[in-house]
């Protein structure tokens, strides 16, 4: 199964990249696709909306707090209405 979730990327100050990745892998696994970067100190996201949605089509499913970042971002908002 697929999964949406963070990867750290900075060594001091945690930033983090959003990927699709193989549910099976770590953290630090092989990543399918970069769609964004979250950076939880400056509250700066930005997402690659058409990746996300393409990967939510697909059956995959968003961790808890990236949950809570695509609804804020009104991705499924965006998801139900490609659908509708």
């Amino acid at each position: 199964m697929v999964k949406l979730r963070l990867k750290r990327c900075g060594r001091k100050q945690a930033v983090y990249r959003i990927v699709a990745i193989d549910g099976r892998s770590g953290r630090e696994g092989k990543d399918l696709c970069k769609m964004g970067f979250y950076d939880p100190i400056n509250s700066q996201t930005y997402l690659n909306i058409p990746a996300i949605l393409y990967f939510l089509e697909k059956g995959a499913q968003p961790t808890g707090t990236l949950f809570d970042i695509f609804k804020r971002a009104g991705v499924f908002y965006q998801f139900r209405k490609k659908f509708n």
